[in-house]
């Protein structure tokens, strides 16, 4: 893709606000807060999309109170559970003109199967093109690539069957996501994938912590731990083409950086950066 091409689909792109996973919602909730502020605060329009949890009612409630303690008094929880309800036009209403939507955790794979293609897929993408900030947790955060990784065993040497990989929503391009990374030891999965990919760029998200990224693809880590980023660009060599499903992957010149609040990353450039921690 030219540099030109990027920088049109990038054009009035809202923001993401990408989750690792249990995030503080007791204390201080910062990485909560920060979704409520990037949304418009008071003024905000927050749409939960509860469709990947199997207790959409109870999870979405949470959240819902949780934002109007943190300010946010419009937030409305869409329980959409089958492919029916995602395609009725009084459900793809609520979404467009949300200024915040937000997925919660659960199973990622209902999300892409549920949602996909349909009416409030459309919706979401036309409110993220209108500015929108798209925020997710956990499952949430790992359909935020064009390809998510569904599965896989976390503690394993890495080889072929590490993990399972499908389609994902697409909002964040050239790169996978993983969450919950450190706390279940994610990294030899997320280097499975990038040796089967090794154009894109891993990115692993700690609980409690998100990682921001605007529309000019810079981006923001907050909260408590890290992330981490695996860049296979310049992989010098991989076996993974070679390898039966259990096989050790050899995998070599993978450049990795660890990236707590106080820095960034350039997705464009693929380079760290630091930040003023009070913007």
């Amino acid at each position: 893709m030219s540099d030109n091409t990027a920088d049109t689909k990038r054009r009035g792109l809202g923001s993401l606000l990408i989750i690792g996973g249990h995030e503080d919602k007791s204390g201080d909730c910062s990485i909560l807060r920060k979704f409520v502020d990037m949304a418009g605060g008071r003024d905000s329009h927050i749409v939960i999309i509860a469709t990947a949890t199997e207790q959409p009612h109870t999870v979405g409630g949470e959240y819902q109170a949780l934002f109007a303690e943190l300010g946010a008094p419009l937030a409305h929880v869409m329980a959409i559970a089958n492919r029916e309800t995602a395609n009725q036009s009084q459900q793809a209403a609520i979404v467009k003109n949300a200024s915040g939507i937000f997925f919660t955790g659960g199973d990622q794979l209902r999300l892409t199967s549920i949602l996909g293609g349909s009416a409030v897929d459309a919706a979401i993408r036309a409110a993220f093109m209108k500015g929108a900030v798209i925020a997710g947790t956990s499952a949430g955060a790992a359909v935020m690539s064009e390809t998510m990784i569904v599965g896989g065993h976390s503690n394993d040497t890495p080889n072929k069957g590490s993990l399972t990989m499908a389609h994902g929503m697409g909002f964040l391009n050239e790169a996978v996501v993983d969450q919950h990374f450190a706390q279940r030891g994610r990294i030899n999965r997320l280097l499975a994938a990038i040796a089967q990919n090794p154009h894109v760029m891993g990115v692993g998200i700690d609980e409690d912590t998100a990682l921001i990224v605007g529309p000019d693809r810079l981006c923001k880590v907050v909260g408590s731990q890290t992330v981490t980023i695996i860049d296979g660009k310049n992989i010098a060599y991989s076996n993974i083409s070679e390898l039966n499903q259990t096989q050790p992957l050899v995998i070599s010149n993978v450049l990795l950086h660890i990236l707590p609040a106080g820095y960034g990353f350039d997705l464009n450039l693929r380079l760290p950066i630091q930040i003023d921690t009070n913007n």
